[in-house]
């Protein structure tokens, strides 16, 4: 019985698994041959396929990938941390991280709100801007209360951050410049303030190789706040929200498997190897993820939204680089240089 039932399960799951995955292959592999970001791919190749959302035999799959993938995707994570890499560069550099993860939120959901966007809208975008781009936006979407805006905005906010992110990598090699930061502050600044890790490492790279292994840790250390800042979310829209689901929200479920992996990886146990595999399955879980909500994602209910979310989204961009900046400055003595 037990076997029919997951051979069953897998049948309902397949067509749609199927039309992600060469969705996904489809994105990596243009991203890869012609360059640019594969999240925006995935979700205008996606979007391409909306008319099959509606079809029976592929809703189930698309549902799966869009949620379960997803959180897959965010557990695996946790293998490309280590908290040695992070402590290496000083508290400094990780009081002004966390400083500038924690104002984002905060201020960003205030300008979100100002923007007449929705509470959970606005926490959405503050927080993909403020840790690491369309990876926390997805993390963060799947503990908010859903309605039938949610996809939508969640759409919204991974095209938004991914396009910046792009905008970013070009412009602030030359703002370093400009400011006359060494090529280990010009690190700092480009892993705290760009949203995307493929973006970060490639601005990293017009400065210098150091600024881009700067960068990458700094990254990194980024990265290691999804997981309190998913918890103190969920936590804090269970409590307002009262709806269906809000335990699960409460405390998700997957962050343990991110923070076991982060913590497996920091003690050695997991193998460069591995490391280098699973970061790869990390990847392809959320293209693959991207590429469901892309499929969920009717055109004609994003241009039904207008300027104001992305007008949000540039604003607490510009937010965050200012705050890093000032903060930099601040604490310029106690950086390392």
């Amino acid at each position: 019985m037990i076997n029919i039932s997951i051979l069953s399960n897998a049948r309902g799951l397949a067509p749609g698994l199927l039309l992600v995955g060469t969705i996904a292959l489809a994105s990596q592999f243009i991203a890869a041959r012609y360059g640019g970001p594969v999240m925006l791919y995935a979700i205008l190749f996606g979007i391409a396929f909306n008319f099959l959302n509606d079809e029976p035999n592929c809703a189930t799959g698309i549902q799966f990938a869009s949620k379960r993938i997803l959180q897959l995707g965010v557990v695996l994570l946790g293998a490309g941390v280590t908290l040695a890499e992070i402590t290496a560069l000083g508290w400094a550099t990780a009081a002004l991280v966390a400083g500038a993860v924690i104002a984002t939120i905060t201020i960003g959901w205030a300008v979100g709100r100002a923007g007449k966007l929705s509470s959970a809208h606005s926490v959405l975008s503050a927080g993909a801007v403020a840790i690491c781009g369309a990876s926390a936006a997805m993390a963060i979407a799947s503990v908010l209360p859903q309605n039938k805006d949610s996809e939508r905005n969640l759409i919204l906010t991974v095209v938004g951050v991914t396009s910046l992110s792009t905008l970013a990598m070009v412009i602030y090699p030359s703002l370093t410049h400009l400011l006359g930061f060494s090529d280990m502050r010009a690190g700092i600044f480009l892993g705290a303030t760009i949203h995307d890790v493929a973006q970060v490492i490639g601005a990293g790279y017009i400065v210098s190789d150091e600024a881009a292994e700067v960068a990458a840790v700094v990254k990194l250390m980024r990265v290691t706040l999804l997981a309190p800042a998913v918890l103190a979310i969920a936590l804090v829209f269970s409590r307002s929200g009262g709806n269906a689901g809000a335990t699960e929200r409460a405390f998700p479920l997957f962050l343990i498997g991110f923070a076991a992996l982060m913590s497996a990886n920091s003690f050695g146990i997991i193998s460069p190897e591995a490391r280098a595999f699973l970061s790869d399955a990390s990847r392809w879980s959320l293209v693959a993820a991207v590429s469901a909500l892309g499929v969920k994602t009717s055109l004609k209910d994003l241009f039904e939204v207008g300027p104001r979310p992305v007008a949000v989204l540039f604003l607490q961009t510009l937010f965050l680089a200012g705050f890093v900046i000032a903060g930099g400055f601040f604490l310029s003595g106690a950086l390392p240089r």
